[in-house]
């Protein structure tokens, strides 16, 4: 299957822990603080039209999102553009299981959940789309130092059927595919990411 995103313009948050622009010199990166609305509102300003939008940024402690406002500014964008979007969330499985001593985690990641499905109501009749991923645990280089130690580790493995973690190029490709135009015709979904986590 291929994907092509030729003459779209991406935005993706939360991206800072990644040397992005060593790695692809074309990328434009704008250091922001989310929380700011007024500092992020003045960033985005001058970044041009967005035509897709990865809600990553998020924060992995016990707390409220701040990010959920942003995609609400680019949103407007697109409907004052009269253009076509899609827009990925970043939520996780703990929107849709309870984890032990995650409770707040989990119901701001199940704010995320309804947030997506609302919006996607709302920006529907305007040809955008908005979907999220639920990832478990992934291995970016926080995921390898909270779930390295085997007594952690092991008993999240026992429930997810596959018996690993994710690898970070799993998220991605599914982030792409719900970017892309090969998923025109989904919108409002909350796609696991989770090796069969929430079946079991």
């Amino acid at each position: 299957m291929e994907i092509s995103f030729r003459g779209k313009r991406a935005l993706v948050t939360g991206a800072s822990q990644v040397s992005l622009k060593n790695e692809v010199p074309s990328i434009e990166t704008v250091a922001l603080d989310l929380s700011d609305w007024n500092k992020t509102k003045q960033g985005l300003a001058n970044i041009g039209p967005i035509d897709l939008l990865v809600n990553n940024a998020g924060l992995a402690i016990l707390g409220p999102l701040t990010e959920v406002k942003e995609s609400d500014v680019d949103s407007k964008d697109l409907v004052a553009r009269n253009a076509p979007g899609s827009i990925v969330n970043v939520s996780s499985q703990a929107s849709m299981v309870g984890l032990n001593n995650h409770t707040v985690y989990c119901a701001t990641k199940g704010a995320v959940d309804s947030f997506t499905r609302a919006a996607a109501l709302e920006y529907g009749p305007k040809n955008i789309r908005v979907n999220a991923v639920n990832p478990t645990v992934i291995m970016t280089d926080m995921g390898r130092l909270g779930w390295s130690d085997p007594k952690v580790a092991n008993p999240m493995l026992q429930k997810i059927p596959l018996r690993r973690f994710g690898e970070v190029h799993e998220v991605v490709d599914a982030v792409t595919y719900l970017l892309s135009d090969k998923a025109s015709m989904i919108t409002g979904t909350c796609l696991p990411i989770d090796g069969g986590y929430v079946a079991s």
